[in-house]
């Protein structure tokens, strides 16, 4: 059957590998089926907010796996996420926010205070309270049934560093085709384990999120310090048994 939704990639790894480590940081793990059911009451908790769908939802990231299930917690509401560093200036974000309009805004457990400093521009919601939120499979398939392949799955905000910062957006068949090839081409090992050094507002992690989940792999985020001392990150990396990366040269 011809894929047209990035759901199908966890919900394949879901339904074969329930207990395995799907993504994981320095402190916290979910497996496919702990990610499935967060991604599932968030999804449920972003329908709620209205009927409309299809529209972006900014999510507030520091790097961390929960970030991820954020994302597909949008995806599952039938809308598409847009990462944005918790890290930037609050003028920077409220701009890019009233660009982007979103339909609600994602983020993490402990800054509320950040949130509530943009909550004037759109409904905001915590991610750890729309993990435990209760899922309405109904509203959620409905949902799903009306996405396109052409339809987006996130779009990346531009540095802004030549003028005002600009989104980029990428549809589910564009990632459904690069994750594809990359297998062709590549041939990744079933349960593989994957890297990340990109951040999530920056597309090259769009690889390792993806291709991990088409492999029924582990993601291994590694936080920026180790990048710093260069003999932490090898024993980081034995450490967690990475055997698979995609890193930007610099």
């Amino acid at each position: 059957m011809l894929q047209k939704n990035v759901l199908d990639y966890l919900d394949s790894s879901a339904a074969r590998f329930p207990h395995k480590l799907a993504f994981a940081d320095e402190a916290r793990s979910f497996t496919f089926g702990q990610l499935r059911a967060c991604a599932r009451g968030l999804g449920t908790a972003l329908a709620d907010l209205g009927p409309q769908h299809n529209r972006p939802v900014a999510v507030l990231v520091n790097h961390t796996a929960a970030n991820l299930a954020a994302f597909f917690g949008v995806l599952e509401a039938g809308h598409f996420y847009v990462p944005l560093d918790l890290q930037m200036p609050l003028p920077r974000l409220r701009g890019i926010l009233e660009t982007l309009s979103p339909a609600a805004l994602v983020y993490p457990a402990g800054e509320e205070t950040l949130a509530q400093a943009l909550a004037d521009l759109c409904p905001v919601l915590c991610a750890e309270e729309g993990f435990a939120h209760p899922p309405q499979d109904a509203l959620l398939d409905a949902r799903r049934g009306r996405v396109l392949d052409i339809d987006p799955v996130y779009a990346i905000f531009t540095s802004g560093s030549t003028g005002e910062p600009k989104g980029v957006s990428i549809c589910h068949r564009s990632v459904i085709d690069m994750v594809e090839q990359f297998m062709h081409a590549f041939a990744f090992a079933d349960g593989a384990v994957w890297g990340n050094q990109a951040p999530f507002d920056f597309d090259v992690s769009v690889k390792d999120i993806f291709l991990s989940l088409r492999v029924g792999g582990r993601l291994e985020i590694l936080e920026k310090k180790l990048f710093s001392f260069p003999k932490l990150l090898l024993e980081r990396l034995n450490e967690r048994s990475v055997d698979t990366i995609i890193w930007a040269a610099t």
